[in-house]
């Protein structure tokens, strides 16, 4: 009898503070709420429009590339142009360069697929710019290039003391060198990227016939797609990158970011640009836009492809999101000034770089899918006041999501996880974007993505001979697991699909 009496107090003091939140939040909700709601959604509303034209866009670009089949690239006479390279022998020097920063598990890789490629060995430099903190893995990098030294490659092997300006540091300091002058051309590869041996014999002819191209930017081929379900989801977005975005700019205005990796760059276009700049995260996008202002061109071929790896562990793809979404709008607050001024360009690229380029790609994108997809939809729901339009609300995102989607047709059915994934990651593209705007701390934040080459097929291997030998065993987890729930949440829905 003492403890009812001594718990009806509690119910009425519960009650009433839930009573009082019930009247607080009616009283604010139509007067304060509903307005800065319906504020909320037509600004959303206004980007998720922006966003959708520059979508539909690309779409009929594409489209009318391919219906007509005249991607920019297929214009040139490149076979005319390897007869006549062969006939007269007038190979143009080439350097190409791997920078590199403690990749143990794929300097091999890269250093032996660079060293394979087919050109005149008298014509062609390998530089390993090599800014590892590792003593023994430098150590080792060296051996790597002494062996192909020995085979007769003409391999540089470069250190610093400091790792000061990061990879665009590392990529000025390799140009500077004195047996570099006489090149006409330089390959930039990143530390777990494989060129096949035709690379240059599919990329020099072009810059050859036009000497207004500056670059010659070819796609990625993911090695390690199907590793899990995080993989497929990037290779989605990526695909989207490459097949519509990069396509579309190199038809339409001969300009696009580079990627700051399997391409080839005129080295007169990068000294004519100002040469490589630390200033942001994104030192590749800095030189192409650079370059672009002083008239050079861009081509994009889309059927060449260089093998590399997709970030495997949600802790490293994190890393690289940031970077990419951070670098691109501090570059935009840095650049918007000079990019309107020019006057080597005409009105139409500036619109396409200022606008289309970096604030409805780089800003808005992000920000229409964490304001308004996470945010505004789901709290419209405890407003009734406020009724979202269908177009806006469904029809819009539906557009944009297939279109996105339509570019990797054997993860179609992945979509709704890719959804997740995107909504996931859009908190964290969206801070950095306005890090980047504001150039808050971690600005100039700079994470090497973390590869694991071999390490990861030899896993794969094991876990796999493992299941078939061992069933009943627990398998070991997934890589990186360790790097957060998502993570495993992924390799797990990927084990079931």
């Amino acid at each position: 009898m003492r403890n009812l009496v001594l718990e009806e107090p509690e119910v009425r003091v519960t009650n009433d503070v839930t009573s009082s939140l019930s009247y607080a939040w009616q009283c604010i909700r139509v007067p304060v709420i509903a307005p800065l709601l319906w504020f909320a959604i037509f600004m959303c509303a206004a980007m998720s429009i922006m966003l959708f034209i520059e979508r539909v866009y690309m779409a009929i670009i594409i489209i009318c590339v391919k219906v007509m089949r005249k991607k920019r690239y297929t214009k040139y006479k490149l076979d005319a142009m390897k007869e006549d390279l062969e006939l007269n022998k007038t190979y143009p020097k080439v350097l190409i360069q791997i920078p590199m920063y403690n990749e143990k598990e794929v300097y091999k890789l890269s250093i032996g697929a660079a060293c394979s490629i087919s050109w005149p060995s008298d014509r062609f430099i390998i530089q390993v710019l090599d800014d590892s903190t590792n003593e023994a893995l430098r150590v080792m990098v060296e051996l790597e290039c002494q062996k192909w030294t020995d085979k007769g490659v003409n391999v540089k092997y470069e250190t610093r003391n400091n790792r000061n300006g990061y990879k665009a540091g590392a990529l000025r300091e390799g140009l500077q060198k004195q047996y570099v002058e006489d090149c006409e051309f330089v390959a930039i590869f990143d530390a777990d990227f494989q060129p096949e041996e035709n690379f240059l014999w599919r990329t020099i002819p072009y810059l050859l016939e036009n000497p207004q191209l500056g670059l010659v930017q070819a796609r990625w081929k993911f090695v390690n797609a199907d590793e899990c379900l995080m993989t497929r989801l990037q290779e989605m977005s990526l695909d989207y990158h490459f097949s519509v975005e990069q396509e579309v700019g190199s038809s339409t205005c001969s300009f696009f970011g580079f990627n700051g990796t399997a391409g080839v760059w005129r080295i007169q276009a990068i000294n004519d640009a100002g040469g490589w700049k630390d200033r942001t995260t994104v030192e590749d996008m800095d030189l192409a836009v650079r370059a672009s202002l002083k008239g050079w061109k861009f081509l994009f071929v889309g059927d060449l492809s260089v093998k590399n790896e997709l970030p495997s562990t949600f802790k490293a793809y994190r890393y690289q999101q940031h970077r990419w979404s951070c670098g691109p709008a501090n570059l935009f607050r840095k650049m918007t000034k000079e990019i309107i001024l020019c006057e080597r360009v005409s009105t139409w690229k500036k619109f396409h770089v200022i606008y289309a380029f970096f604030f409805v790609r780089k800003i808005i994108a992000h920000w229409v899918t964490f304001f308004f997809y996470c945010v505004v939809i789901p709290s419209s729901v405890l407003v009734p006041e406020v009724a979202l339009p269908k177009p806006i609300a469904i029809y819009i995102p539906a557009t944009i999501t297939f279109l996105n989607a339509i570019c990797t047709p054997r993860s179609l059915h992945l979509v709704v996880f890719w959804i997740l994934f995107e909504n996931v990651m859009s908190l964290h593209r969206t801070k950095a974007a306005i890090i980047g705007l504001l150039e808050a701390n971690r600005v100039n934040e700079w994470v090497v993505t973390e590869k694991l080459g071999n390490l990861t097929k030899q896993k794969n291997a094991k876990a796999s001979k493992k299941s078939r030998s061992q069933i009943g065993e627990r398998p070991d987890p997934c890589i990186g697991a360790d790097n957060g729930d998502v993570y495993a949440t992924l390799c797990n829905l990927q084990s079931s699909i």
